[in-house]
């Protein structure tokens, strides 16, 4: 009885708060019970931060080179002091520096380019759903087309011809991803077009343009937030695939899948160039993939509703 009554008391006490107030209330409620979300914010977290202040905690030039010191292992200190945690690439450059540089790179790519894909697929998934008939049959084939083909394959297709380099890799990716998002922003429109609220705005006499961003968009936009954070992760692989290959950024800008490639010969006799990136690759996603699961259980009403 007495943690019902707490309980009872708190959700008064919160119910009392002002809603804009209450929002991020509820937020922390829902996180403090996901150990998940908890450490997919903490990781994403860290992440962003190396990305904005990387240069400034970076223990060394991430392009500085130092011949007397390549290969050298994990824990090495050279004659000046200078400590190297993550040991030496082939070129004397400091591991742990080039993964922090490496991140801004992942960061860059997987927003930027989930903003573009993201945008795009709602609003072509948004307006094949509400139309409906024989334009969102036409645009679903169209989806259907496109999804056939393996993600990753018409990236390097499509990189192969236009070439490589930093902003040709987030166009590509945010203009060849935005196919998930339609389909599942087509499907959710489907549901929420025949409920009540918006049959009702039509019967007060409002457009079918008001109807559609105003009573529809609102209602399927979660869904598009919570796949756009599972896409991050997406993209960052995929980033780091088309580097690893050649087909995506190019030296001497710094990324996780460059690394990779510098490292892939040496795999035997000096395994932290590649197992270091490796792992900055597998914890960011995991992160992202974490996250994009909390926020799942944050965004469903349900859920809400118990907070």
């Amino acid at each position: 009885m007495d943690t019902q009554s707490t309980n009872q008391s708190n959700k008064r006490a919160i119910a009392d708060i002002p809603v804009r107030r209450r929002l991020p209330l509820r937020l922390l409620a829902i996180l403090a019970k996901s150990p998940v979300g908890i450490a997919g914010s903490l990781i994403v977290t860290v992440v962003v931060v190396l990305a904005f202040i990387g240069p400034v905690i970076s223990p060394q030039d991430p392009l500085s080179r130092n011949i007397r010191a390549r290969f050298k292992p994990p824990g090495f200190v050279d004659e000046s002091g200078n400590s190297y945690l993550l040991g030496n690439d082939q070129l004397g450059r400091d591991i742990l520096s080039r993964i922090i540089a490496g991140s801004r790179v992942s960061v860059l790519v997987g927003v930027v380019s989930v903003l573009i894909s993201g945008t795009l697929g709602v609003i072509y998934g948004l307006i094949s759903g509400f139309i409906g008939g024989p334009v969102d049959s036409v645009l679903m084939r169209i989806v259907d087309g496109l999804l056939a083909i393996p993600f990753i394959i018409l990236v390097i297709a499509i990189s192969g011809v236009v070439g490589a380099g930093l902003s040709t890799l987030i166009l590509i990716l945010g203009f060849t991803g935005w196919i998930t998002y339609a389909r599942v922003i087509r499907g959710e429109v489907l549901k929420v077009r025949e409920m009540e609220y918006v049959l009702a705005a039509y019967a007060l006499g409002q457009s079918r343009l008001k109807v559609m961003f105003l009573h529809i968009l609102p209602n399927v936009v979660a869904s598009a937030i919570v796949l756009a954070a599972v896409q991050v992760g997406v993209t960052i692989l995929a980033e780091s695939s088309l580097s690893f290959l050649g087909l995506g950024v190019k030296p001497p800008t710094v990324t996780w899948g460059l690394m990779l490639s510098d490292g892939r010969q040496y795999i035997n006799s000096a395994w932290w160039m590649t197992a270091f990136p490796g792992i900055a690759i597998t914890i960011t996603v995991l992160g992202v993939v974490f996250l994009g699961d909390w926020l799942r259980d944050f965004l469903d009403p349900n859920v809400r509703g118990r907070a």
